[in-house]
């Protein structure tokens, strides 16, 4: 139905005034606040009418519309949403696996290169001899200076 046909004046006038009607019963029953805004959503079809904006509005309801329903009613739209959706899940399920690859090849490369060049080969930092047992820890820690967790620290992080 084309917007034309409609008579919006008569419409949106006939909207409004039994909106402020209700807003007065509004405000008489729960207060001035209900009341009035009551009657600023009353007066907004005569605003949009007024300002063009009602057919604007037209527009976009019968786009909608006719979008959902050429979506709802062709299976060519359903057939490309399927493809949509395989697509997503083939790229995750690909990430997923390149990165199982990548973290699976940064291990292999660490055990083939010597120890001496595998933080450059691999892109880490050096690793840690292993640490001391907690018994042995707080036996040196009484006995060393201030500094001595720092300098455990450092040595963790092979910095010395």
């Amino acid at each position: 139905m084309p917007f034309e046909t409609i008579a919006w004046f008569p419409l949106c006038t006939g909207l409004t005034l039994a909106g402020l009607f209700l807003s007065f019963l509004a405000f008489r029953r729960r207060g001035a606040a209900s009341g009035m805004r009551t009657a600023a959503w009353a007066l907004l079809p005569l605003a949009a009418y007024l300002t063009g904006a009602l057919q604007a509005l037209w527009t976009i309801g019968t786009t909608v519309v006719g979008f959902v329903t050429s979506l709802v009613f062709n299976p060519m739209v359903w057939a490309g949403v399927a493809v949509a959706g395989l697509s997503v899940v083939l790229f995750v399920a690909s990430g997923v696996m390149r990165g199982r690859r990548l973290k699976g090849a940064g291990r292999g490369k660490a055990e083939k290169v010597p120890a001496a060049q595998a933080p450059a080969a691999a892109g880490k930092a050096p690793q840690a001899a292993p640490a001391k047992p907690a018994v042995e820890q707080k036996k040196a820690a009484k006995g060393d200076d201030d500094f001595s967790d720092i300098e455990d620290l450092l040595r963790r992080r092979g910095i010395s």
